[in-house]
């Protein structure tokens, strides 16, 4: 039996859960799952054993999730009728010089960007002991953008619930990152 069988059965379950909870549907939770194992079966050789296996592809997982969350928050939809092989709208992307219409945003520099990479790795730890429902409710709120409504919605729960259960999040991820800053 191969190792991605053995993880498969192992863990699929577990992985699809953990990542149904945080994602709105089936079918996200999948592709997170999906993109674990094939991220898992690249990096195979680095997996020092200093934690479990489960432990391990859930820390991949995270790291999908917050990606996937990360493009349905950014990700800017074409508007009707356009046609990514016409060139008329690739050129609205651009000015008459040829420069991009929407500028990018600056990156910073190297020293910040370590300093926000441990702060990560901290809000990580962190996210990961908070109680699934309220890291579903977080992550739907503040990495999703979803509004209260929305969540609400979502989620079939009423809008002070919804306000109470982010609330005690947030005082959560605040208390821990104080111990680990």
């Amino acid at each position: 039996m191969g190792e991605s069988q053995s993880w498969l059965e192992e863990h699929g379950d577990y992985l699809f859960r953990y990542a149904r909870r945080r994602l709105i549907s089936d079918e996200l939770a999948e592709d997170a799952v999906q993109e674990t194992f094939l991220a898992a079966l690249k990096a195979r050789e680095r997996f020092s054993g200093a934690s479990s296996e489960r432990t391990w592809l859930t820390g991949i997982l995270k790291h999908k999730i917050v990606d996937i969350i990360r493009h349905q928050y950014r990700e800017v939809t074409a508007p009707q009728g356009s046609d990514p092989d016409n060139e008329n709208d690739w050129e609205a992307l651009f000015d008459q010089n040829g420069h991009w219409v929407e500028t990018f945003r600056d990156w910073g520099d190297p020293a910040s960007e370590l300093e926000r990479s441990r702060l990560r790795e901290a809000l990580d730890e962190c996210f990961r002991r908070l109680k699934p429902n309220l890291a579903r409710i977080f992550s739907l709120r503040e990495l999703s953008g979803l509004s209260n409504e929305e969540i609400c919605k979502a989620l079939g729960i009423t809008a002070t619930n919804a306000w109470v259960m982010l609330h005690r999040a947030r005082l959560f991820l605040r208390e821990c990152l104080e111990t680990r800053i």
